[in-house]
């Protein structure tokens, strides 16, 4: 017999029983959303060590194994996690990269000065065929970012055309045959601009709805019969003028997603340390990263009033932690550690954008390699995996699975009078009818009891993986890779529709039901 969920928890609440302990219920009688795997894509920019250094070390090195300059070490590492989209060539990036100059041979190829991070001069050895390449080698679909601040409709148009039209179809078929290349890859997102509100162009919205609606309608046919997802440009922050705008006077035809960007910076002007931070900046990084479920949930409201049948996706195609560079490291390069701290990051997020998947259907960390909220760190022929790699590798589970929904009571995390949910969590059952509950305990001093009321799901067993460390501060170094890595959780107990635990200080739990 199904329970009245809401009147269930109300009750639950009124009784005072929260009061010493979380609550979770989970209402599988109401769950339709699927949550897509294009939620725990990934993000690579001409920046830094990222591509140069990172992804690609040359296909002339003998000392890192590689395919075509690609690392193949990484290749297996993001294989692993089972990154199915990635984003490239910015950023920033994107509004100065002309991708002619980096197709064809490479000897031949225009070299050029990477004005937006740091002024290093490129080689363009790494280019749109070395890209897809790398896309095919670790099973994840293309998202290209056009060029619409210092590029031109036409030179958009001749991307499409080169990349995913059919052979013999025009001279930029032709000359991707030339290249090596003899069939298309037929790639399907496409994001035209990127932050047009600041770096790609410093656009009011209306200047760029025009400027959209320019590309978006002349990079396809006019019915769009080839397919392309089309992605424009949404706010950074709480502007959502912008999103009103763009969702008001672009028609329905024209336009498949909207990007948001959310970093979680307790200060722009001083960021602080990715690892030797105090307890306050910890707080007030969680402080930030909660706000992304109030900017999901007001970018979506907003879109509901033109899209009702939400046709057209949220993508969160930026997000993560932003500190401070390493000391002795480029400041240009934005190469930052990644501790403990980034785990409760990436799993809050997470569990935020899991919840909204009826909107929300890609999002990716910024970046992949050795920039921000990185999954890997690189130096010469070392690679660790990040804290932030484990969360995404733990909760992989989730990808293409039907959202659960859960009504979370949770105790209060508080520091200096101010207070925050200790526990985020989401849930999904996946193909073969297994249950997936991601938790997360972003109090560093406490522990958390839960009780887990399954409602109509019925189970027999109850397995777990959990990913802490002794100090929020901890990381994963090359001279100690493995410090942080996830471990079995044998802490969950289950009894008939209820699972009872306590979810460690500082933590990350994936539990997994039969």
């Amino acid at each position: 017999m199904k329970k009245s969920v809401g009147l269930a928890f109300y009750l639950l609440l009124s009784c005072g029983f929260l009061a010493a302990q979380n609550r979770i219920l989970v209402d599988a009688a109401h769950a339709k959303d699927t949550i897509n795997r294009n939620i725990y894509g990934h993000f690579a920019e001409h920046l830094g060590r990222c591509i140069y250094g990172g992804f690609y070390v040359g296909d002339d090195n003998k000392r890192i194994p590689n395919r075509n300059g690609i690392r193949l070490d990484i290749v297996e590492a993001l294989k692993k996690l089972k990154t199915p989209v990635l984003r490239w060539p910015g950023g920033c990036f994107a509004d100065t990269y002309h991708w002619k100059y980096a197709v064809g041979p490479k000897d031949k190829r225009k070299h050029i000065e990477n004005v937006s991070w740091g002024n290093v001069r490129e080689d363009n050895s790494f280019g749109t065929h070395e890209f897809l390449e790398l896309c095919e080698m670790i099973d994840a679909e293309p998202y290209l970012a056009v060029n619409m601040g210092s590029g031109t409709v036409q030179e958009a148009v001749d991307w499409v055309h080169y990349v995913n039209h059919a052979n013999g179809s025009g001279h930029m078929a032709d000359w991707r045959m030339q290249n090596g290349r003899s069939t298309p890859w037929k790639v399907k997102y496409w994001g035209i601009g990127n932050e047009s509100w600041d770096c790609g162009g410093a656009m009011t919205a209306d200047y760029y709805v025009n400027e959209y609606k320019k590309y978006a309608t002349l990079m396809t046919n006019y019915s769009n019969t080839e397919g392309l997802f089309r992605i424009a440009v949404g706010p950074g922050t709480e502007d959502y003028n912008w999103t009103e705008t763009v969702m008001k006077e672009v028609p329905a035809r024209r336009i498949e997603g909207l990007s948001i960007h959310h970093y979680s910076v307790i200060n722009w002007s001083k960021k602080g340390s990715a690892t030797q931070f105090t307890e306050d900046e910890y707080f007030r990084t969680m402080e930030q990263a909660w706000r992304m479920e109030p900017f999901v949930k007001k970018n979506s409201e907003i879109m509901n009033k033109y899209d009702p049948r939400k046709r057209v996706a949220l993508i969160v195609d930026e997000w993560g932690g932003w500190y401070d560079a390493e000391p002795g490291t480029n400041g240009a390069f934005l190469y930052q550690q990644n501790s403990m701290r980034d785990a409760m990051i990436a799993g809050l997020t997470l569990n935020i954008f899991n919840n909204h998947c009826d909107r929300v259907k890609m999002a990716n960390l910024a970046q992949t390699i050795n920039v921000l909220q990185a999954v890997i760190l690189t130096k010469e022929e070392k690679m660790i995996l990040t804290p932030t790699y484990h969360v995404m590798e733990m909760y992989n589970v989730h990808q293409d699975a039907l959202m659960l929904p859960l009504h979370v009571a949770s105790n209060d995390y508080t520091m200096s009078e101010k207070s925050l949910k200790a526990v985020s969590a989401s849930a999904s059952r996946d193909k073969n009818g297994e249950v997936h509950i991601s938790l997360v305990n972003i109090d560093h001093l406490k522990t958390q009891e839960i009780e887990i009321d399954l409602g109509d799901i019925s189970a027999r067993t109850v397995t777990g993986r959990i990913l802490r460390s002794g100090k929020i501060q901890d990381h994963n170094s090359f001279e100690s890779p493995e410090k942080v890595k996830p471990a079995v959780f044998n802490g969950a107990v289950l009894k008939d529709h209820t699972l009872k635990l306590a979810l460690p200080s500082c933590s990350v739990v994936v539990l997994t039901l039969n």
